[in-house]
């Protein structure tokens, strides 16, 4: 039991996740156990105000989705666009995880990244997934462009 408890919390450690809102969702498979769908959530970025970000995600219905211990598909989109005036709440690195989920009960792991193209001084978000072994290529990328007169403070 020990041994379990220490799984979960280095699961828990290992993906920190924000907190996503649900915006909406639509059936693409019918199941009497649970619809498969493609689900909308959309997540502020912790270090960037006025920047939220929008991620398509299929979730699994079914016996495996109902229970929550469904694998879910890697098969991840991704629009950032800026919902009010930008404002750096910290210095933010070059590259680092602005957001993170698991998409599967211990394995696998959905990642938004955010990195910093100081040349053209805009934030650049790529999501994909990962899992311990191998991951998948399946990827989607989005950029917000920072006016000028705001210059990205980079962490150092």
């Amino acid at each position: 039991m020990k041994r379990l408890a220490a799984l979960f919390a280095l699961v828990a450690f290992i993906a920190p996740s924000a907190f996503a809102e649900d915006i909406g969702s639509v059936n693409t498979e019918w199941k009497i156990t649970g619809s498969h769908k493609l689900v909308v959530e959309a997540f502020d970025d912790p270090k960037v105000e006025g920047v939220a970000c929008y991620v398509a995600k299929p979730e699994r219905g079914g016996i495996a989705g109902a229970f929550g211990v469904a694998e879910e598909l890697s098969d991840v989109s991704i629009a950032c666009r800026q919902v009010g005036p930008i404002r750096f709440r910290e210095p933010v690195p070059q590259q680092e995880d602005a957001f993170t989920e698991r998409r599967s009960i211990i394995f696998k792991v959905m990642h938004v990244v955010r990195m910093v193209d100081v040349q053209r001084n805009t934030l650049v978000y790529l999501t994909y997934t990962d899992k311990i072994i191998s991951g998948s290529p399946a990827n989607s990328v989005t950029a917000v462009t920072v006016d000028r007169g705001t210059p990205i403070p980079l962490k150092r």
